[in-house]
């Protein structure tokens, strides 16, 4: 399922106009980056969390030629499912 599978189902299901359900979910998001951003958790109970991990530099391999390169720190995004989500995909 892609985002405008996503926006198609929600306006089906509830009715709604697809340019509503399209906002709402470009706002959540835009909110859901602009946390991450400033270092905050995005936490939905029962379904997940939202959160960045910082992963540390480390040596890698360019598969190609066989060189050695640094691969500096950087800091990702993550998500951890909750016990309703999991208990649903069972």
């Amino acid at each position: 399922m892609n985002k405008n599978d996503l926006v198609n189902n929600i306006a089906e299901k509830e009715g709604l106009t697809k340019k509503d359900v399209e906002a709402v979910v470009n706002s959540l998001l835009t909110e859901i980056t602009d946390a991450l951003k400033e270092g905050d958790k995005v936490q939905f109970v029962g379904f997940g969390t939202f959160e960045t991990r910082e992963r540390s530099s480390r040596t890698g391999r360019n598969p190609q030629t066989g060189e050695t390169i640094d691969i500096p720190a950087s800091t990702v995004p993550a998500f951890r499912a909750g016990n309703k989500l999991k208990e649903a995909v069972k």
